[in-house]
């Protein structure tokens, strides 16, 4: 296996990609602090979530169990199935960078929905450029995870901002570019379709996990059906 050498140019690619998606991560890290801090924990825990932990939606819920007084058990197997979708990002990217396994493990760690929606995407993809993505939204998490922590009531509901519709958008305007012919427009109206009928049965993490599996396979079915003979 040829590993490509560590690029600064591509590593601060990769950094800027994330930029814009800055203004909705921002309050959301902010919005996290506070939950975790009405859930009894204090700043140096909360903050130590955002920079161990580093999962979004896995900290959101961890912090109101741990405001309910669940079990160790239950709030580990919760964020279990909300980050269970990452085994296909990291199933996706091992097609596309070649890395080594102190490279692997490092990107694991880091791996977000954004940093691998932008990331999947950027021509002549490389470990230096995904691990700037991965970053730069890590750096930004965790400023406004202190934040948010120091400042507490002062930080306003996210959803009333209106910022929840910046990922969206995002994973919109990256996911167009491949809609150039039928077959990937009728795998991804599909995969809409059994997304959302999914996210009415199951957790969140098992909805992308399940989409992706089932989307992938009708996609193959649709892509060599012309192809048999």
């Amino acid at each position: 296996m040829t590993v490509t050498p560590f690029s600064r140019s591509s590593f601060l690619a990769g950094f800027r990609a994330i930029v814009p998606l800055w203004l909705g991560i921002a309050p959301f890290a902010a919005a996290y602090a506070v939950t975790a801090r009405a859930g009894g924990l204090n700043i140096f825990e909360t903050s130590w979530m955002s920079l161990s932990v580093f999962a979004g939606a896995a900290q959101f819920a961890a912090a109101g169990l741990f405001g309910q007084g669940a079990s160790p058990l239950s709030i580990i197997a919760t964020t279990a199935v909300l980050n269970v979708r990452h085994v296909l990002y990291g199933l996706s990217l091992a097609q596309k960078v070649k890395v080594t396994w102190p490279q692997r493990l490092m990107a694991a760690q880091f791996l977000t929905d954004e940093a691998y929606g932008v990331a999947i995407n950027a021509p002549g993809l490389n470990y230096a450029y995904l691990l700037g993505a991965e970053l730069s939204l890590y750096a930004v998490w965790n400023v406004f995870t202190l934040l948010g922590s120091l400042l507490g009531s002062l930080v306003p509901d996210p959803g009333a901002l209106g910022v929840g519709i910046v990922f969206p958008l995002a994973f919109l305007g990256l996911l167009t570019p491949h809609l150039s012919s039928r077959i990937p427009l009728v795998v991804a109206l599909v995969s809409g379709l059994i997304a959302w009928s999914l996210s009415r049965i199951v957790p969140g993490g098992l909805v992308v996990l399940l989409t992706g599996i089932l989307g992938a396979l009708f996609g193959a079915w649709l892509s060599t059906r012309g192809t048999k003979t």
